[in-house]
C-alpha cells in the first residue's frame, strides 16, 4: 500500500512530523464546512442565554429579599373614610415613637387609587370598593413575627381596623418561584454541557473510524496514542474556538436585547434583576469552558478508543 506523503516523510525523519501543525494534516480539516463548529456555537449561545437568565433571576431575588427584609405594611380597612383617616393618623403617631420603627410614610389616597385604577376599571375606585389606608414601615431589626405581634398589640386600641403584614411574607411565593427558575436555568446549563460533550464524543469516534488506516500506519511507524490524541485535540480545538467565539457573540447579543426589553418595562421589581459587571465576565468565560470541555472530551475519547482499537 502506498504511503501518504506525510507518512512517507515520517519513515525518513522519525516521529517529528507527527508533532505541531504538520501532524494535523493527517486529519481532514473541515472547520466551518463541517457541523462541529456550528454545533458548538449553538450550544455556547444557548448556555450564555441560560446563564444570563439565571444570573438575572438570582440578582432579582437577592435584591428583592434585601429590600423587603425590614419592610412592613399597615393596612387600615374601614368603609368610613373619616374613621379610616383618623385611625391612620393615630397609628402613625404610635408607630413613629416605637424603637423598632426606623421610619414610616403614609401613602396618599391618590396613590392608592392610581394603583388600583387599572384593576377596578373606573376613574373613581372609591366608588367601587372602599380603599384601605396604607402606611409603609421600615423596621430596624427586620420584620420578624415577634415584632409584628407586638406592633399589632400596640395598635389594637387606637386603630382596631389596622392589619400589619410583612412584605417579604406575601411576596415569598414569588421570590421562591424566581429562585426555582434560576436553578432551572443552571440545570439547563448542565444539560447543554452534557450535550456538547456527547457531540464531541460522537465527532471524535467518527473521525477515528474514518482515519483508522492512517492511525494503524502511524502506530506501525512508532507513533504513540498520546501523539495521535494530540492531533485530534488540535483539530477539535480549532473548531471549538471558532464555534465558541461565534456562540458568544450570538448569546451576548440575545442577553443584551432581552435586558433592554425588560428595562423598557420600567418596573422596580424587574429593573433590579439587571446583570452586573461580574455577571458579564462570567458569561464571557462560557466559551472558555466550552473549549476546555471539547478538548478534554476529545482527548479522553481518542485515548479510550485507541486502547480498544489496537
Amino acid at each position: 500500500m502506498k504511503k501518504p506523503p506525510v507518512l512517507a516523510g515520517a519513515a525518513e525523519r522519525g516521529l517529528s512530523p507527527f508533532r505541531g501543525r504538520r501532524a494535523a494534516h493527517l486529519l481532514p480539516q473541515a472547520r466551518l464546512g463541517g457541523p462541529m463548529p456550528w454545533v458548538i456555537a449553538i450550544m455556547v449561545a444557548l448556555t450564555v442565554l441560560a446563564a444570563g437568565g439565571g444570573l438575572a433571576l438570582a440578582n432579582l431575588a437577592d435584591r428583592a429579599r434585601g429590600e423587603l427584609a425590614g419592610s412592613a405594611t399597615v393596612q387600615i380597612v374601614d368603609p368610613d373614610p373619616q374613621s379610616r383617616s383618623q385611625q391612620a393618623d393615630a397609628a402613625a403617631t404610635l408607630l413613629v415613637q416605637d424603637p423598632a420603627v426606623a421610619g414610616l410614610a403614609i401613602v396618599p389616597p391618590e396613590s392608592v387609587a392610581d394603583l388600583l385604577e387599572p384593576w377596578l376599571g373606573t376613574d373613581d375606585p372609591e366608588q367601587a370598593v372602599p380603599l384601605p389606608a396604607l402606611i409603609d414601615l421600615r423596621l430596624r431589626d427586620g420584620a420578624d413575627a415577634a415584632t409584628l405581634d407586638r406592633l399589632r398589640s400596640l395598635l389594637a386600641d387606637a386603630a382596631p381596623a389596622a392589619r400589619i403584614d410583612a412584605q417579604a411574607q406575601w411576596l415569598a411565593p414569588v421570590l421562591d418561584a424566581l429562585s426555582a427558575l434560576g436553578w432551572m436555568a443552571f440545570g439547563l446549563i448542565g444539560l447543554l454541557a452534557f450535550t456538547s460533550a456527547a457531540a464531541v464524543w460522537l465527532a471524535a469516534r467518527n473521525a477515528l473510524g474514518g482515519n483508522r488506516d492512517t492511525i494503524e500506519i502511524v502506530h506501525l511507524l512508532g507513533g504513540s496514542d498520546a501523539q495521535i490524541a494530540r492531533i485530534f485535540q488540535r483539530s477539535i480545538l480549532a473548531d471549538a474556538v471558532i464555534g465558541g467565539a461565534l456562540g458568544l457573540v450570538i448569546g451576548m447579543a440575545a442577553v443584551w436585547l432581552m435586558g433592554a426589553q425588560f428595562a423598557a418595562l420600567d418596573s422596580g421589581l424587574v429593573s433590579s434583576g439587571g446583570l452586573q459587571g461580574s455577571d458579564w465576565l462570567v458569561l464571557a468565560l462560557v466559551p472558555v469552558g466550552a473549549v476546555a470541555l471539547a478538548v478534554l472530551t476529545a482527548r479522553f475519547t481518542v485515548l479510550a478508543s485507541l486502547r480498544k482499537m489496537l
